[in-house]
């Protein structure tokens, strides 16, 4: 029951992983937050979401729309303060992938993938930090990838903003942990959505057609239990995926000893020395 009572903001909250997590922490007992570009959608997870009197907050806003980002970071902190005394987990899930070669796919195709992929989540994690280290309480989840672990053919913008999420996540890590905070990085491999027809093509425009590994994947709720029940005992670096998959995850995993030795830094004073090194 780690979460019972807990605010959580979940972004790409419509469909897929978004939607299973959810739904699962609602039924564990959290207050929750649903966002996404489709409100409709986000009504009908909503009502499976809802308990007793009280319904899921919905914020709609296009991830890339960063002034419509921090007005629903302040509304849903206002929300979540009249309940937990803030957002406890911030589930930034929202994203768009890709499947084109590199040498055919338009500059534009890397800019939108890592706009939503990368800039976006930072942009709302940047809205809400501040509030969670001066409560010195919060989560923050990054769903990445195993493509943010290692390249992946057919998926260069999508590798290359999952890593940089990964790279964002793991640096945050290090200044907050001091501070009471937990950062979580997810690696998900082939989860049942609709990620393979929602994705890219050279051009830019939707694929519009599911990938078989896709289609064998784990379901989604399948993959919310594992996220939240690691999530739960305090893992940092959380794979989700099965075969071939799973066995590169695991290839790629930072140890957490190193983990708390780039936490140790900040904690023992690195970066006020840094700052103090520069008004020198």
């Amino acid at each position: 029951m780690a979460f019972a009572g807990e605010v959580a903001w979940v972004t790409g909250a419509s469909s897929g992983i978004g939607a299973a997590v959810a739904r699962a922490l609602a039924a564990a007992g959290a207050h929750v937050i649903l966002s996404g570009r489709n409100a409709d959608a986000l009504a009908e997870v909503a009502a499976d979401c809802a308990k007793g009197n009280e319904a899921a907050l919905i914020l709609p806003f296009e991830a890339t729309d960063l002034d419509a980002a921090r007005v629903a970071a302040d509304t849903a902190w206002e929300w979540a303060a009249s309940r937990s005394g803030g957002i406890d987990l911030l589930f930034n899930n929202a994203g768009i992938s890709q499947r084109s070669l590199a040498v055919n796919t338009d500059y534009a195709v890397y800019e939108r993938i890592i706009a939503v992929d990368l800039l976006a989540p930072i942009a709302l994690t940047q809205a809400v930090l501040g509030r969670m280290v001066e409560r010195r309480k919060g989560r923050i989840a990054m769903v990445s990838s195993v493509a943010g672990k290692v390249g992946v053919p057919m998926r260069s913008a999508y590798s290359a903003a999952k890593f940089g999420l990964i790279g964002y996540a793991d640096a945050l890590r290090t200044e907050v942990t001091s501070e009471g905070l937990q950062v979580h990085v997810i690696a998900p491999g082939s989860v049942r959505t609709n990620v393979s027809r929602n994705a890219l093509n050279a051009d830019g425009s939707r694929r519009g057609v599911s990938d078989k590994a896709i289609d064998k994947g784990i379901a989604p709720a399948d993959a919310a239990a594992a996220i939240l029940e690691a999530m739960a005992a305090g893992e940092r670096e959380i794979v989700v995926a099965r075969g071939f998959e799973q066995e590169i995850g695991e290839a790629c995993r930072t140890p957490d000893a190193i983990f708390d030795k780039m936490a140790a830094l900040v904690a023992n004073g690195y970066a006020a020395k840094m700052e103090q090194a520069s008004v020198e």
